[in-house]
């Protein structure tokens, strides 16, 4: 861990909800909640307003209608408009340093050591609030908040203490004393199931956590995770700012001497490599979406099969089920000479729903498969997708503001006009296109 608080992660404020503000004026100060609109669905970002009412990220869509007031915009996601300014952003921040490390499209760890800046607490401070100031302006008004500290770790946490548009300077020597009073899902790699356990042994802050002894995690969670709970807990992350990507799995696998038939034993090889990969994954502060087995046959044939989680875990629980339930698909009765068991997929969040399928099924593969979030049909089965945007032959561009019983209605407007006027036409009415992310210039 540095000596200097010289790792700055800035986080954008709500970030899907405040481009589609931004793009539709007529939802500024307004509650307004992007990800998946069907029965299926779950909220990806909800606004500081729907926030308000209990709306949250990672909450089923159906759950947020119902808390949220009449008038809550629903919206599918517009990937094309989040790059546009996140690509602003990450220009802004390449300006600061030569080692940004974009980890979302809404993220990213910049090194301030190699900005070559004054790295006295004061200085940085007064430079990591000129970065965020100028943010507004060559993003069209979307904010971010900012945590600055001395490893990767802290600065991330750092980030979320004082949002929106907050920054937050954790001195050297004061880790612990942020980290303290904090829930501990505040901890990279601890997620809902992980909390839960600690919560029967009295364990909910991370101040609870820093007195247990590493003995006590190990034999609880496992050597690599019980003892990378402990690291973390204690502040102590030694990661560097990467800007080349990060590795894109954690992997561990087994060579038998003698080809195993025998499933119990299978099973608790499979048991004992999700420990492990789980540690790695806790070590580097992230969760997992992608489970894959490696299995190679008696006559050496070796295949891979995958199954995409509907959400990112870092439970060793999730990992073993997953793994296993490949494994009972693989004929074992000649004997395997390999197994191992991968994950892919990283982020730095665990959610507990899929974010933006209305229906989306969970994939299960042959070979490993990288998850990917697709971006929504802008014409799907059930018509347009609300958000969506779109172009008129007399009325000019707009939005997707409602669908249903073959028709769609479109509010002509976008970013730096008045709130617009709405128009109702049939679903399939020629004049009516699919159209590119608006300007916001």
């Amino acid at each position: 861990m540095r000596t200097t608080a010289s790792i700055l992660h800035l986080d954008l404020d709500a970030f899907f909800a405040a481009v589609e503000q931004r793009d539709k004026p007529s939802l500024k100060g307004k509650p307004v909640c992007v990800g998946g609109t069907g029965h299926r669905g779950v909220v990806s970002t909800a606004s500081y307003e729907a926030r308000v009412y209990g709306a949250r990220s990672a909450m089923p869509t159906a759950q947020a209608r119902r808390l949220c007031p009449a008038g809550t915009a629903f919206l599918s996601p517009r990937f094309g408009a989040y790059s546009r300014s996140s690509e602003a952003v990450m220009g802004l921040l390449h300006e600061l340093s030569p080692v940004v490390q974009q980890v979302s499209v809404d993220e990213a760890y910049v090194d301030l050591a190699a900005a070559g800046i004054d790295l006295t607490l004061d200085a940085v401070t007064a430079r990591v609030r000129r970065l965020l100031d100028d943010i507004p302006g060559a993003t069209g008004g979307l904010t971010a908040s900012a945590g600055v500290a001395s490893s990767k770790m802290l600065a991330k946490i750092a980030s979320d203490l004082d949002k929106p548009a907050g920054l937050v300077v954790v001195p050297p020597g004061q880790e612990l004393d942020v980290l303290g009073p904090l829930p501990v899902r505040a901890i990279g790699g601890i997620g809902p199931a992980t909390a839960t356990r600690l919560r029967t042994f009295g364990v909910e802050s991370v101040a609870d956590l820093q007195r247990m002894g590493e003995p006590d995690l190990v034999s609880i969670f496992g050597d690599s995770h019980g003892r990378g709970i402990y690291r973390l807990a204690r502040a102590q992350d030694d990661r560097a700012v990467e800007t080349e990507r990060e590795a894109k799995s954690v992997s561990a696998e087994e060579t038998f001497e003698v080809d195993v038939t025998d499933p119990r034993v299978l099973a608790a090889e499979l048991a004992t490599m999700s420990t492990r990969v789980t540690g790695r994954l806790a070590e580097g502060s992230a969760f997992a979406r992608t489970v894959t087995i490696k299995v190679r046959q008696h006559d050496f044939t070796t295949s891979t099969r995958s199954a995409t989680l509907p959400h990112p875990t870092g439970e060793p629980e999730v990992i073993r089920a997953t793994a296993q339930r490949l494994l009972d698909g693989v004929d074992v009765s000649d004997g395997l000479r390999l197994l191992g068991v991968g994950v892919s997929g990283f982020t730095t969040h665990a959610q507990e729903q899929f974010l933006f399928g209305d229906d989306e099924p969970e994939h299960v593969a042959e070979a490993a498969v990288a998850p990917s979030m697709p971006a929504p049909l802008l014409r799907s089965s059930q018509g347009w997708a609300p958000g969506a945007d779109v172009r008129h032959d007399e009325h000019g561009a707009g939005w997707v503001w409602g669908r249903g019983l073959g028709r769609v209605t479109v509010r002509f407007e976008g970013p730096g006009t008045p709130p617009g006027p709405v128009r109702t036409f049939a679903a399939d009415d020629p004049a009516l296109h699919p159209a590119d992310p608006p300007n916001w210039t």
